[in-house]
C-alpha cells in the first residue's frame, strides 16, 4: 500500500472533523442551496441532453435494458466494475473489516483470470463472491467523521462534504494507479461511466420521475439520496430505494 495512503486519509479525516457539528439531528444540512440548486440545474440539463439519449441508446432503446447494447454496456461495466475491487479492499481494510477485504480480493483475482479482465463474473455467478460496495466516504464514516453538509457536485450528482473529499482520496489510493500508465488509467474510469449510464437506462423511468417530473426535483432528489446514504452507512433506519417503483 502506498506510504502516501495514510497522510492523505488523515489530512481528510482533519478536514472534516469540523463537519460532524453541523447536522441537525436527522436533518439535512443544505447550507449550500442556492448554489446547490444551480448544479442540480445544470445537472438536469445534461441528463435530458446527453445522458438520457445516450444510455437509451445504450440499452438499446427499448428502456427495458434487455437489447444487445445493454449486455454490452454490462460487459464493460463489469470490466471497470473490477478494476474498481483493489481500492474497495483497501477501504475494507481502512475500515477494519479484514473479511470482506479478502473476499473483494478474490473476486479481483477470480474475475481478473477466469473472468477475461473482468469482462465476465464469474466470481458472483460461480463463486458466491458478490460485489461488497464501499467507498473512502464510508471509512470516514466508520472513522467518526460527520458527514457535513449535503453538496450537489457537477456531472457527479448528490454528495455531502464528507463524501466529496472520500470521492478524491478514493483517487489516490486506487492501487490501479500504481499498476496501469496514464491512458489506461483513463480507460478504466472511462468504463465506469459507461458502466452507470448503462444503470440510468435501466431505471430510466424511475429517474425521470424523480428529476424530470417531480414538482421540485432538487429537493425530491436531496432526501432520497441522503436517506440511501445514510442507509448504507447505517446512519438511519429509514430507507427510500430510488429506483422503487
Amino acid at each position: 500500500m502506498p506510504a502516501k495512503i495514510f497522510p492523505t486519509a488523515v489530512c481528510a479525516t482533519f478536514l472534516l472533523a469540523a463537519c460532524a457539528s453541523d447536522q441537525d439531528g436527522d436533518g439535512i444540512n443544505d447550507r449550500y442551496e442556492p448554489m446547490n440548486r444551480r448544479v442540480h440545474d445544470f445537472n438536469r440539463g445534461v441528463d435530458a441532453n446527453l445522458v438520457k439519449p445516450l444510455s437509451s441508446g445504450m440499452s438499446g432503446g427499448d428502456g427495458k435494458g434487455e437489447g444487445v447494447g445493454s449486455r454490452a454496456v454490462e460487459v464493460v461495466g463489469n470490466f471497470g466494475e473490477n478494476l474498481a475491487l483493489p481500492g474497495k479492499a483497501v477501504n475494507h481494510l481502512l475500515q477494519g473489516k479484514p473479511a470482506p477485504a479478502v473476499r473483494t480480493t478474490f473476486r479481483f483475482l477470480v474475475n481478473s483470470s477466469l473472468g477475461l479482465a473482468g469482462f465476465l463474473d464469474p466470481a458472483g455467478k460461480d463463486f458466491a463472491l458478490p460485489e461488497e460496495d464501499t467507498d473512502f466516504g464510508q471509512t470516514l464514516a466508520v472513522w467518526g467523521v460527520g458527514e457535513g453538509a449535503y453538496l450537489e457536485l457537477p456531472l457527479i450528482g448528490p454528495s455531502t462534504e464528507r463524501d466529496a473529499v472520500g470521492r478524491l482520496v478514493d483517487l489516490v489510493i486506487d492501487p490501479t494507479r500504481q499498476w496501469l500508465n496514464r491512458d489506461e488509467y483513463l480507460i478504466s474510469l472511462g468504463t465506469r461511466v459507461v458502466s452507470k449510464a448503462g444503470e440510468r437506462g435501466r431505471f430510466s423511468d424511475s429517474v425521470d420521475s424523480i428529476l424530470h417530473e417531480s414538482a421540485d426535483s432538487y429537493a425530491q432528489t436531496r432526501l432520497i439520496w441522503m436517506q440511501h446514504r445514510r442507509h448504507e452507512l447505517g446512519e438511519e433506519g429509514d430507507y427510500i430505494d430510488p429506483y422503487a417503483e
